[in-house]
């Protein structure tokens, strides 16, 4: 593989980096829909999807039983026959089918006409969009691998997702504490585990009356040898790292504070960054990008007389990340959607190259079966053999 580490390595290790890669004991007959969906959830949290987006379970019931996977960029109408043809219940789509809310449900468009089917036929659609683009095992992995880029990095990671646990606890139960706090995922950091700063003092308290101590009487003051344990952790994880505290800490009353971090996550974002193993000259790159990713044809800005050796990626419309690129000192900007005169933005500091939306993203759904096949592998499981790509090119 071009990148470091696989992006199923990756991408388990993050959901569980103490646990080997599990096998799935479950069988067809007893697997659920929301078995599927918690997985995923895992994969791609729904916390890192932006605020305009509506991934998830769109369509369905997830107590379902499971009778197999369709994958699919889109999901449409097509889609839907394909997983009625196949006998699968599942629809696991990258862009949401419903991105607006539907007022009215009487089959007048495209998007109707296919959550009335979905509905009709048992169906469930799933989608996980702008939360797998911003997990660093995602689309744009995905697509630094199809080109072949190393050193892969978010491009614009995301700040004030993270948060830091500060706990007091008698040094006796440390070790105990450390390890619920890091099964219950705090203390990852980059491509390491179990991260924590610790310091040694001295914690004092009295009792009253109607305290239940595990150190201590009622009414003397104590004077007990503790630690102090610092780990962070990502934000929506709170709830689940407070309970895993408290019922491995040694005290009923646990001394701790949290503090919402500015640092930037460099696991979460938008974007990726990546450089080629060689410099290539500029239209050789182009040529090798339009044979990885299997297109028919480039929008690029002007080419620079320079060679390529650093690029910058975004999967769908990542215009946004334009000034980011430079930033970086990328020589190549490869995303899609780009208007007319955006492309002037460039302003001969960056090639700019528009690879289409489609295009830039089909390869997710060898991605997401690639993760589902590994973790159902009792279950059908097939990428959607329908073209959903509402362009067309005439040659």
């Amino acid at each position: 593989m071009p990148i470091r580490k696989t992006i199923w390595e990756s991408a388990t290790n993050k959901i569980n980096p103490t646990s080997e890669k599990k096998t799935q004991s479950n069988s067809i007959k007893t697997m659920k829909v929301n078995h599927v969906i918690s997985f995923l959830n895992q994969i791609a949290p729904p916390a890192y999807q932006e605020s305009y987006d509506n991934s998830g379970l769109i369509i369905g019931d997830g107590n379902a039983e499971l009778t197999g996977i369709l994958v699919s960029l889109d999901c449409t109408e097509a889609v839907i026959e394909e997983a009625i043809e196949k006998g699968f219940n599942l629809v696991v789509a990258h862009h949401p089918i419903v991105f607006g809310g539907l007022r009215k449900i009487t089959g007048k468009n495209y998007v109707e006409r296919t959550v009335i089917k979905a509905i009709k036929n048992n169906i469930s659609i799933f989608a996980i969009h702008t939360n797998l683009d911003n997990v660093k095992y995602g689309v744009n992995a995905k697509i630094s691998e199809k080109i072949g880029l190393h050193n892969t990095k978010i491009l614009s990671p995301k700040s004030q997702i993270l948060k830091k646990l500060t706990v007091f606890t008698p040094t006796e139960g440390k070790e105990k504490l450390l390890g619920a706090l890091s099964k219950a995922g705090a203390g990852n950091i980059g491509d390491y585990s179990k991260c924590s700063f610790q310091t040694e003092g001295v914690g004092t308290f009295k009792p009253d009356e109607s305290a239940n101590p595990h150190i201590g009487e009622y009414g003397k003051l104590e004077m007990v040898p503790e630690s102090r344990i610092e780990v962070i952790f990502p934000a929506y994880l709170e709830g689940r790292i407070l309970s895993a505290m408290r019922e491995a800490h040694l005290y009923e009353e646990v001394a701790h504070y949290i503090h919402l971090l500015e640092n930037d996550n460099q696991d979460v974002g938008s974007g990726m960054i990546g450089e080629l193993a060689k410099p290539m000259e500029a239209k050789k790159f182009l040529a090798h990008l339009k044979k990885a990713m299997n297109l028919k044809v480039i929008k690029h800005t002007h080419l620079l007389d320079k060679p390529i050796k650093t690029v910058a990626v975004c999967g769908g419309s990542g215009g946004f990340l334009l000034r980011k690129a430079i930033s970086k000192k990328a020589d190549i900007f490869i995303t899609a959607d780009y208007k007319y005169h955006e492309f002037f933005d460039a302003d001969g500091q960056i090639v700019i190259a528009d690879i289409g939306h489609y295009e830039s993203e089909i390869f997710t759904k060898d991605l997401l079966k690639d993760f589902l096949v590994k973790e159902f592998g009792e279950v059908k499981i097939e990428t959607c053999e329908v073209i959903t790509n509402p362009v067309e090119y005439f040659k």
